[in-house]
């Protein structure tokens, strides 16, 4: 990245008194088209695919081949005008075709399907929270019944806690 180069995507400015600014413009324009709600074919792919339509995209993997090499990380796309790439950032992220999973750029790699909240709603419903202390296992005791069901109640208490039971 240089000055010429927007902060976090990387994409090319135009300068004052440049000529052919229709040529970066196109070429930032060619490179948000794949950022974007970006879609990918394949994730970790090191070597580009055979053959290619204007606008498919890739993850290219740790060891990148052939046109891809030097980009590690990167989204690559195919275009008109041949390869474009978008480095990796943190918070980068782009729909796994094949599966419709996430894939999200931590700074150091791509995760996969994975999802970070602290709670997860379900028609506005908490169904899945924090995590709760450990409920302890009934052990010995002279009348395991009561036991039991103190420790199925506790079980119960924390289902409906976590919304994943109706209370």
């Amino acid at each position: 990245m240089t000055d010429e180069d927007s902060a976090r995507l990387g994409l090319p400015m135009l300068a004052a008194g440049q000529a052919q600014k229709e040529m970066w413009h196109n070429e930032a324009l060619a490179l948000l088209d794949l950022a974007v709600q970006a879609t990918v074919e394949d994730v970790g792919r090191n070597a580009p695919p055979g053959t290619a339509q204007p606008g498919q995209c890739w993850i290219v993997g740790a060891t990148p081949t052939g046109a891809w090499s030097g980009n590690a990380g990167a989204i690559a796309g195919w275009t008109a005008g041949g390869w474009r790439f978008v480095a990796p950032r943190a918070g980068l992220r782009a729909r796994h075709l094949p599966t419709g999973q996430s894939a999200v750029c931590d700074g150091s790699g791509w995760r996969i399907g994975e999802v970070n909240v602290s709670s997860l709603l379900v028609s506005g419903q908490q169904v899945v929270g924090a995590r709760a202390a450990s409920i302890t296992v009934p052990t010995g005791g002279t009348v395991i019944d009561a036991e039991l069901r103190a420790c199925v109640e506790t079980i119960l208490i924390m289902l409906r806690k976590h919304g994943l039971i109706a209370t």
